[in-house]
């Protein structure tokens, strides 16, 4: 973080990163001192309504984040930057996002919680767009010129207005993450699914904070009778500590938590999904109480960078050998299994969304951008899987890129092969000629 006193002093001169947040009212004129070497600029968290005339002679930026800010509509000259393609405008109060105003070579653009009713046809003309987010706005439809798309591989569509997916979103080759709950077609207003018991929050003695994610806080909690749950309805629950999710407001950036409790519910049990013990169902406040994971479980992967854009990124060192691989993709192809025979679409198969520990023992869980397929015929359920399919493909070839390879074990050689086709058969861009999860478990459980 950089201020603005530093800017004028002349300090930044060279730089080429730039993040100042001090509740700007007005685009700093110096920075265009840096024009010559300015790549990313961040101005999240200020009071900005505009952007000058012309911003594009910052000629070397790439990526502009601009969330948390005042702007009612997408400035138009942000079409002229010649190598902008990393674009995020979240939070703010869009309500137009004309033609001339998305670059072409736009590869993310993140235009989530705006007030968004109509996106322009020429995003179709975007064909290096890669990442788009825009959940929470209050679109209707999506412009028939993404069909054109062909590179998109994540959406987020949740918290709007759609009566429907259009057809098209199914013909593209590389979409893996998509998420769409709580539109006309999908939301639920309250979760009314009873598989586990209800408690109150007061029941809930909360801990040290655990994490947090897009949707909710998750705390470390032990849990106390009231006069509506008896003790021994609470022993059944649980006798230690457990974790609870408490949901953020309204509305996140993955949607609605209504939507996201009654799909993590409607996923139902399966020993590689975080256990789902009780839930926390209140007017002003939803929640989910979950096993807590034992300190030997971490996270497989990490988040994708500004490099990789959709794609997990590991720890520097990472490796795998082909039977860790093999164990892992197989917990993760039955758990899938699973949801979909359920009905649930995860949204977020990522390696950053699995924990594993030194046995390799899966525990998946996460619901914040998954959809309830229940509703679908089973065409489109098909469909859904077999956009997931591609997501796990992906995670597999992720893994396979960091693979120990050992040249005289003519065995690893023959499996790490039969790894790679199955990758590949899950990512091909016919979607109707990917393997469903049924079929995936059982060829790495033949492994």
């Amino acid at each position: 973080m950089q201020t603005l006193q530093q800017l004028n002093d002349g300090l930044l001169l060279g730089a080429k990163r730039v993040k100042i947040a001090q509740g700007l009212t007005e685009f700093p004129g110096k920075l265009f001192e840096l024009a010559d070497t300015l790549e990313v600029l961040d101005l999240t968290d200020n009071q900005l309504t505009s952007l000058p005339d012309n911003f594009a002679d910052l000629h070397q930026l790439k990526i502009l984040f601009l969330s948390n800010n005042l702007f009612d509509h997408l400035p138009d000259v942000l079409g002229q930057c010649s190598n902008l393609d990393m674009i995020g405008f979240k939070a703010n109060q869009i309500r137009t996002v004309s033609e001339a105003s998305i670059p072409k070579q736009t590869r993310w653009l993140i235009l989530t919680d705006n007030h968004i009713e109509q996106l322009p046809e020429s995003l179709g003309q975007c064909h290096r767009l890669e990442k788009l987010a825009l959940a929470g706005n209050r679109l209707t439809s999506l412009p028939s010129s993404m069909a054109n798309c062909h590179q998109l591989a994540l959406i987020r569509l949740s918290a709007n207005q759609l009566n429907e997916l259009p057809q098209w979103l199914f013909t593209l080759p590389k979409l893996a993450w998509l998420a769409f709950s709580g539109n006309r077609f999908s939301h639920v207003e309250h979760c009314d699914n009873t598989r586990v018991p209800t408690i109150e929050l007061s029941q809930c003695s909360l801990g040290k904070l655990l994490g947090q994610g897009a949707s909710g806080l998750i705390y470390q909690a032990r849990l106390h009778t009231s006069p509506k749950t008896s003790a021994s309805a609470l022993a059944a629950i649980a006798q230690d500590d457990v974790a609870i999710k408490l949901f953020k407001g309204m509305i996140t950036s993955d949607g609605y938590p209504a939507d996201e409790l009654d799909c993590c519910l409607t996923a139902g049990e399966h020993p590689n999904l975080i256990n789902v013990l009780a839930q926390i169902n209140q007017p002003d406040q939803l929640g989910l109480v979950m096993q807590l994971i034992p300190p030997s479980y971490a996270n497989l992967g990490l988040p994708p960078s500004l490099q990789t854009c959709s794609r997990d990124t590991f720890e520097v060192h990472t490796s795998f050998t082909w039977q860790r691989i093999v164990k892992i993709g197989s917990q993760m192809a039955d758990t899938l299994a699973h949801l979909h025979q359920n009905g649930i679409s995860h949204g977020d198969i990522y390696a950053h969304n699995i924990m594993i520990n030194p046995q390799d023992n899966v525990l998946f869980g996460d619901f914040g951008a998954a959809s309830n397929l229940n509703k679908f015929t089973p065409e489109y359920q098909q469909l859904m899987q077999a956009i997931e399919v591609r997501a796990f493909g992906c995670l597999l070839d992720d893994m396979l890129n960091l693979i120990e390879l050992n040249p005289v074990d003519n065995t690893q050689s023959v499996q790490t092969l039969r790894l790679i086709q199955l990758a590949q058969e899950c990512m091909q861009t016919n979607i109707a000629s990917r393997p469903n999860f049924k079929r995936i478990h059982q060829q790495l459980a033949s492994m």
